[in-house]
């Protein structure tokens, strides 16, 4: 066969030159389409992982992890104390509004925590009074302050018991009811007056008022759990009992 022969006709050649373009387009769109793909696989498994450890988060009833940075005051034997705290693995430290009806029902809540807990548990109590609101919270919290001064720190949770056992809340309470629950758990009433009157306590009511803010409080009740370790766990309003059991649970395996 002569070289001439050999050689491909000008048709024949076109042909294979098409044939061999779409085989290169193939096989580029083939590997651009297997690095893509792979890339949106990662991605899915990726996404899959971040939604995995959210409701892990909030299975476990964090709301999505602990909140750090929580600004809030050291508890301290100066505060007022439902427990010992030598002996707490958990303290929770409670901003609350005596006549908040939220706050009445959260104070029951806590009272069975701490009888089911005993020392594993010490319960703080701040003022968090929102004027706008509840008016009378602000001197009602004063008078708790009284009631501590002369009765010391019994006598300041006789006294705020009572106060949430009565109130009607929702600013209902009738403030000449103070004096009253004064008598009740054993206090020189002219003394309580006096105190009352003299508003010495003002600025102590209004530094837990701060402090609350600043621990992130917006509302009542505004609580902080806080572990041995130091792990602060925001709770935000009168969570059942339950829900409560579960995060101080969590934080004595963490201790």
């Amino acid at each position: 066969m002569s070289n001439t022969e050999a050689k491909l006709s000008p048709y024949k050649s076109f042909v294979l030159g098409i044939v061999f373009s779409l085989l290169l387009t193939f096989s580029v769109g083939f590997f651009v389409l297997l690095f893509s793909a792979d890339g949106g696989v990662k991605s899915f498994m990726a996404g899959k992982k971040n939604i995995e450890k959210f409701d892990e988060a909030n299975a476990r009833g964090f709301g999505g992890g602990q909140e750090d940075g929580i600004n809030i005051r050291p508890v301290t034997s100066s505060d007022h104390i439902r427990g010992d705290l030598s002996k707490a693995e958990v303290v929770l430290v409670e901003y609350s509004d005596m006549e908040c009806p939220f706050c009445k029902r959260f104070h029951f809540t806590l009272k069975q925590i701490k009888d089911e807990y005993g020392d594993k548990f010490a319960w703080v109590y701040r003022h968090f009074p929102l004027d706008n609101l509840h008016p009378k919270a602000r001197k009602e919290a004063q008078a708790s302050e009284c009631a501590a001064e002369l009765g010391g720190n019994e006598a300041f949770w006789q006294f705020l018991d009572k106060v949430f056992e009565i109130t009607p809340s929702n600013n209902k309470l009738d403030l000449n009811k103070l004096p009253e629950i004064a008598a009740e758990i054993g206090l020189n009433v002219d003394e309580f007056n006096k105190c009352l009157s003299s508003g010495k306590f003002v600025d102590k009511v209004q530094a837990d008022y701060d402090d609350a803010v600043a621990s992130g409080g917006r509302g009542t009740p505004h609580s902080v759990l806080i572990s041995k370790s130091g792990e602060k766990v925001p709770v935000k309003g009168a969570v059942p009992s339950e829900q409560l059991r579960s995060l101080i649970d969590s934080l004595i395996k963490i201790k």
